[in-house]
Parts: structure tokens; sequence; C-alpha cells
């Protein structure tokens, strides 16, 4: 009787064994991020499993969540999860707002890869609009774990741009890697070996059926001595034109179609004014911290300019006219992505230290790209100075919605008639084109000879006259 209970109790043990060994070798596969009936809690202390994903074989009985025995007919399979976006693991970058009058943008470069390290704040990739490039910064510190959207996508404000993982675990597959489909046999089995090349004998070799024979084609006509020889097209590229450059080009057609546009000229000494420049530069620099330019000079004559003649500074809508009791001054920089035109707001009220700052200021961050939409908004009166690129003279196109714009050009040394004297003299041609439905001639050619006055005597300002 003895023995017979002691076959039990080792047939029991054996059998309990048998499962136990069967859990702890069950085959790992990969799984999603789903809910946490999916998991496996695995404890080593423990001899059973809990919220445990299974699968009952054909003749075996079911299996309750938190059974602490397995029947041997179930084959456990345990699943592994380095990170979810559920437990808040991943943190997703989207498109920032960019902007009122801005609702979509093309995204122009990747700053960084899959894979990367990125600080909170850091950029990782740029978005390109009609007026400005926008960087798209990391909400989190992580690892880039893949980008969503593609370069030369269409992205609005909100867009999923990367998933970032903050969890220092994770796992990170970089884009010419490609995770395995299957995982790692299970112990015991045998690898799948790869399948041999098969060495095809002499006798299986396939012939090669002989080509259809192709009929030549008839030579091309010969071409007559007048007819033009085009260059190939192997030397030709085409390149897709930016979201800037495609801008400024519709609102200059819109504004060559809309404005009755006319230019006038005139010319201007600028002997006072670089002896001026000339005589206090270092005074300037050392009170100011900024140097002293002609763009100051030339905004503070604009400015008198359309204290004189408010129309200038005026605007048609509609069948009324707009007058603007504040003067900001638009000036136009070249940046190698295109022109953007910032706005040196209030300039009636600043002098010309805080006039050369603020261009410096405007002129930096145009040139490095981390101008915003607001620094460019708005403008009442532009001045373009195409004389730092050598032009000599241009007739400016207006930058809407303003009604004028003021062109200036580089200076030449020209034989000049001063007191009866012919004297080489520092020369600049000016150019005003205006908006001849609102402004009249006569208000045009005044404004241009404030400036000239202006500049030709900067004493001018300081007695008001």
């Amino acid at each position: 009787m003895l023995g017979v209970v002691r076959r039990k109790v080792a047939s029991k043990a054996a059998s309990a064994l048998i499962q136990r060994k069967a859990f702890h070798t069950s085959r790992a596969f990969p799984a999603a991020c789903t809910a946490i009936g999916d998991e496996v809690l695995h404890h080593p202390s423990r001899s059973h499993a809990r919220n445990i994903s299974y699968q009952i074989l054909p003749g075996s009985t079911s299996l309750s969540r938190g059974s602490k025995a397995l029947p041997s007919s179930i084959y456990v399979q345990l699943g592994n999860r380095t990170f979810c976006s559920k437990n808040g693991d991943l943190v997703v970058a989207v498109v920032p707002f960019m902007g009122e009058s801005i609702s979509d943008g093309t995204l122009a470069t990747f700053l960084k890869k899959p894979g990367d390290r990125v600080e909170v704040d850091e950029p990782i990739a740029q978005i390109e609009t009609d007026k400005v490039t926008i960087d798209v910064n990391s909400p989190e510190a992580g690892i880039i774990e893949e980008f969503v959207a593609k370069e030369g996508d269409t992205v609005e404000p909100g867009t999923k741009i990367a998933i970032i993982s903050k969890s220092e675990g994770a796992s990170h597959v970089a884009p010419s890697e490609k995770p395995s489909e299957k995982a790692d046999p299970p112990a015991g089995e045998k690898k799948a070996e790869p399948p041999k090349a098969k060495v095809e004998s002499p006798a299986e070799t396939k012939v090669e059926k002989p080509k259809p024979k192709v009929e030549a084609s008839p030579p091309p006509p010969r071409r007559s001595a007048t007819e033009p020889q085009l260059p190939p097209k192997e030397r030709e590229r085409r390149v897709p034109m930016t979201r800037l450059r495609k801008r400024v080009a519709t609102r200059l057609k819109d504004s060559q179609n809309t404005f009755a546009m006319l230019t006038t000229f005139n010319e201007v000494d600028m002997t006072n004014l670089m002896k001026l420049r000339s005589d206090y530069k270092d005074a300037f620099v050392e009170k100011h911290g900024v140097k002293l330019g002609l763009m100051s000079g030339f905004v503070k004559a604009a400015v008198s300019g359309l204290q004189n003649q408010p129309i200038i500074n005026a605007v048609i809508d509609g069948d009324d006219i707009i007058y603007r009791d504040y003067i900001d001054i638009s000036i136009a920089v070249g940046t190698p992505k295109g022109l953007v035109v910032p706005v040196v707001r209030n300039a009636e009220k600043m002098n010309f230290a805080e006039i050369e700052k603020e261009i410096n200021t405007l002129a930096k961050k145009a040139t490095d790209g981390t101008i915003s939409i607001d620094e460019m908004a708005g403008g009442s009166f532009t001045i373009s100075n195409g004389g730092v690129y050598g032009s000599l003279l241009s007739t400016p196109i207006i930058n809407p919605p303003q009604s004028a714009i003021l062109g200036m050009h580089s200076i030449v040394s020209r034989p000049m008639v001063v007191g009866g004297n012919i004297v080489p003299r520092p020369m600049m041609y000016i150019a005003l084109t205006y908006d001849h439905r609102l402004i009249d001639g006569r208000e045009a050619v005044l404004f241009l000879r404030r400036i000239k006055d202006v500049v030709e005597d900067p004493r001018r300002l300081l007695l008001d006259i």
C-alpha cells in the first residue's frame, strides 16, 4: 500500500515538473503594443503565469486567466515589449503653429536621423512656408524611433513628423536594418539551412531562342541649314521651385496686374551724408555699439517724406482709401533662399542708432533663416537697396498691399557742376515706383525731392525744414 502511494506521488511530481519545463522553454514571439491582457508577467520565484496569452489545441481543455495549473496540451507564448505608447514611453513631434496667414508648408529637410538622440526643444526638421522656414522641435528628450512624414510632403499644423522614445533601454532599428520577420527558433529545434544553389548540368542548360529580327528604322530626315540646333536635354536640369520662390513670384505678378505702376527718378549727391558718417563713425560705434551706415539716413529721409506726403503712406481698399497714422518701413533683404522683407516698426519714433540696430538684427535673422512671421507682417512703405549688388538704375515693383517703393542704387563718382565748376561727386540714382491710381505725379515727385534734400543736407532733420 505504501509503495502504491509513493508511485502516485512520484507520477504527479513528474507531471508538474514536465509542465513547469514546458512553460519555461516556451517560445517567445514579437508582440505589438496591446492591452494588459496580452502581457506576460513572469517571476522566476513563481511556478505559474498570470494574464497570459494562450492557444487551445484540439482535444485539450480550456484554461482561465490566473489559473495556477497548465494543461499539458497548452503551448504558452511569451511576448516581450521594451516600450509602449500607452504607458507614455513614446511621444510624437508635430508641426507647430506657423502663423495666422499660413495654413500649410513643405517638409524641406530632416536635421536628424532615426536612432539619433535629441534633447528637449532641439530642432529635428525644417518646414518651408511661403514666407519663412520654421523648425520642428522635439517635445521631449529621447531617441528618434522613426519619421512618419517624408521630405517634400505638404504638412499642416499638428501633422505628425516623428516618433520619439523617452525610454533609455528602447530598442532602435536603423533605417537600413529590417527586423527579422521570424523570431529565434525554440531550443531543441533545428535551424533551417539555407537552400543550396542548384548547379545545372550542361544537359539542363536552356538554349536561347534566336531573337526575331528588328527592322531597322529609317534614318532621321536631314535638318535644313536654317533649322536651329537645340542643346541636348542631358545638359539641362529641372529643379522644383521652393514655396518661398513660388510665393514671391505670385505676389510680384499680382502686383504687376493690379497696380497702375509708374516710376520717377532723381539723383542724390552723397557727399554730406558720407562725410557725416566718416566724421562720427568711431564715436557712434563707441557709444551705440553699432556702425553708422547709409540706410539709417535714407530711412529718416523716407519718414520725413511720408510725413510731408501722407498719400504715399496710404493704400486703396475697395472703394476706400486707408490713411496710416504710423510709419512701418519694410527693408528688402536678399537671402540664399529668396527675398524677404522684414519691417522696422514705428520708424518715426526712432533715432539713427535705433534704426541701425533694428536693421542689423532683422538682416541677420533673415540671412540665418530664423526670422519670424510677425517680423515680416505689415509695413506701409518699402526701401530696396540694389546698390549693394552694384545696380546702377532699376524700376522696383511695389510690395502689396503698399502703394509705393523706394529704390536705392550704387554710388558712382561722376562729374557734376558745383558753383560753376565741374567737380567729381559721389552720386546715386534713386527711383520711386508708385500706384498711379492713388498717387499723382506731383506727390511722387515732391516726395522724391524731399528725400534728395534731406540726404544731401542732413541738418534739415535737426531744424525740421
